[in-house]
């Protein structure tokens, strides 16, 4: 066998070009290089060149591939009929494997069934923008449930305390200003003792002071 061709790609190959190039002391030190600049015109990827520029779902002619269906169709009905394509063709590799194994009908065969297999694909491929709207569509009705959930909670919370409230004021007596003629009365009171108290206290003081001084002018 011939040494095979090597696969050349833009970008390095991960993940060891990454862990050698960014380890913990290179980004302490500030020696992890720049990223690389991006592509411009075209870059290789997988063995394969493609151009930024490129559309996200190349057409089957951009591959140099034969269309099996065309432009305008039922991508339903066609997958149904690649489906079938695809069972009948292998049923007729098994007969050519069973007939003649050694012949070019079974190579013949084998180049059917991946074209099949590659329309198949493209198909498929062609549902991925619906695929993310339909996603993203998902996404945003659980998050809007989820708000509205959320929205119906505090609402309930706030029923419940606008009832406890209106109870608590229920309960209360209707004599309300006599007992808020009694609760300044208390507090009056509760005022003039705090400044009773605190007269005494200087008083006291005061007089402690005063022996004090005639103490200390006996001894002398």
């Amino acid at each position: 066998m011939g040494e095979q061709q090597a696969v050349s790609s833009t970008f390095p190959l991960p993940p060891m070009q990454y862990i050698a190039n960014y380890s913990d002391e290179k980004v302490r030190n500030s020696a992890v290089p720049k990223p690389p600049l991006p592509a411009q015109d075209s870059y290789n990827m997988f063995g394969a060149t493609f151009t930024s520029n490129d559309e996200i779902i190349r057409p089957l002619e951009a591959q140099g591939l034969t269309r099996l269906h065309p432009k305008y169709f039922r991508h339903k009905e066609e997958l149904k009929k690649l489906n079938h394509s695809i069972l009948v063709n292998f049923l007729e590799l098994l007969e050519v494997l069973i007939s003649c194994p050694g012949g070019g009908k079974r190579e013949e065969k084998v180049e059917d069934i991946n074209l099949l297999f590659v329309h198949m694909h493209h198909l498929i491929n062609e549902y991925r923008p619906h695929q993310a709207r339909e996603t993203l569509r998902v996404m945003m009705e659980v998050q809007k449930r989820q708000r509205l959930q959320t929205a119906e909670r505090f609402q309930k919370h706030l029923e419940k305390v606008t009832e406890i409230l209106q109870g608590c004021f229920s309960s209360l007596p209707e004599n309300v200003e006599h007992i808020d003629n009694i609760l300044a009365v208390k507090l009056e009171s509760n005022q003039e003792e705090e400044i009773t108290n605190t007269t005494e206290k200087k008083e006291v003081s005061s007089i402690q002071k005063d022996r004090l001084m005639c103490n200390l002018v006996d001894s002398l």
